[in-house]
């Protein structure tokens, strides 16, 4: 295989997911609302989801639900995701959403850039001239040969562009429904939040559902709006955990003993259900029958982990080389460089190798590139908080240090 350029992949979620979804268990009421909210917003009814839950409980899973079930419908998607690396970076989000939606390539010279900011804005304005400078600056494209530098205060200059792309929002929205969506705005950074203060206030009277998904630390705002509606995810009820179960056993029955643990200790969050119904078909615990599978031998005392992280661990444990590199790792971050974890962890080349490669394998990491331009994140921001837990007090003042 040969790399031709960057991913298609709008979000972490579907790098790391692709084609291969979590199946989508008991959700059958969210999506119903989430759909009733679309049809308001296409007779011109404009709607304002609030959709929180902890994380692991299927936020962004569902999001891609409801996008599958409109895909034959004529609408405009906006996809946004907010980063916890760019919590002081304004307007990130939009920023990453527009270079994809003008289709920016890595090696577009700057008139090329702007000739595909020009064909996008002419989408949702008759006033290209007067909008493209705004956003150009805010996606740090030169204009010089093309219009006069701004001449404005930055405070106005930010204002400006706040309109101009509330503006294309509902400019866009006069062609056709849009589905804007804005993720883990508990990670977005204040100029985004004021966008949003306004993109909720105008899109009453517009053809527009705005979905913005949130753990629980975040405080919720615009409830005092009549057309935003907030929506918290629930655990599942034990019957859908084990459908669930069942579902990512490829239908194949596990022992009533093995399910009655998986389904208790999940305590109902699907990912904490995923991780551990995985972690229990890795192990030897089980022998496929065929069409179920059976205990290969006496079910001893905590042979199912306890929590997610319990069960995180179990699955580090046995990579073993790979735990310290999953260590050092965690240490520098979510994300992290081979060459910055080359330089830190101190293994030989071929060790710590074998260690990525075992990781990746396991899907506890993703990796993108080739050592040693490559980069690599935590599957979760769980299965780094489990490595770095492992880690005494000594060991990861050392880490830091170095």
């Amino acid at each position: 295989w040969r790399v031709v350029g960057e991913g298609a992949a709008e979000s972490r979620f579907e790098a790391l997911h692709g084609a291969g979804l979590t199946p989508l268990v008991g959700r059958d009421h969210e999506i119903g609302l989430l759909l009733e909210h679309w049809e308001r917003a296409k007779e011109g009814d404009g709607q304002v989801v609030l959709l929180g839950g902890e994380p692991g409980i299927g936020k962004s899973r569902l999001l891609r639900a409801l996008r599958g079930r409109l895909e034959n419908e004529p609408h405009t998607a906006l996809s946004h995701y907010c980063s916890p690396h760019h919590q002081t970076s304004p307007l990130y989000p939009v920023i990453g959403h527009l270079e994809r939606a003008a289709g920016f390539a890595a090696d577009d010279p700057a008139a090329t850039r702007l000739d595909k900011l020009e064909a996008l804005l002419a989408l949702s304005t008759e006033h290209v001239a007067a909008v493209a400078p705004l956003l150009a600056a805010l996606l740090s494209l030169e204009t010089d040969a093309r219009y006069p530098p701004l001449d404005m205060s930055p405070h106005r200059q930010k204002e400006r562009t706040l309109e101009a792309l509330v503006e294309q929002v509902l400019g866009l929205a006069t062609r056709r429904p849009v589905l804007a969506l804005f993720e883990d705005v508990h990670w977005a950074d204040p100029t985004s939040l004021e966008l949003l203060d306004l993109l909720v206030d105008r899109v009453q009277g517009a053809p527009v559902l705005v979905l913005i998904t949130f753990r629980p630390e975040f405080v919720r705002r615009w409830t005092r709006y009549a057309h935003v509606t907030p929506l918290t995810l629930s655990r599942l009820s034990r019957r859908q955990g084990a459908a669930m179960v069942a579902r990512l056993s490829g239908g194949k029955a596990l022992p009533p003993a093995v399910l009655d643990q998986i389904v208790a200790k999940t305590d109902g969050v699907p990912l904490f259900v995923e991780e551990l119904t995985r972690t229990v078909l890795e192990t030897n615990l089980l022998r496929d029958e065929g069409d179920h599978y059976a205990l290969a031998g006496p079910l001893p005392p905590m042979a199912i982990p306890t929590t997610l992280q319990e069960s995180l661990l179990a699955r580090l444990d046995r990579l073993a080389p790979a735990r310290e590199v999953a260590q050092v790792a965690a240490a520098i971050g979510r994300e992290f460089s081979y060459e910055l974890l080359a330089r830190t962890a101190q293994l030989p080349e071929s060790d710590l190798q074998a260690g990525l490669d075992d990781l990746v394998d396991s899907g506890l990491v993703f990796r993108r590139g080739t050592p040693p331009q490559a980069t690599y994140s935590f599957k979760h921001a769980l299965v780094q908080d489990a490595a770095y837990a492992t880690l005494v007090r000594p060991k990861r003042q050392r880490l830091h240090a170095r």
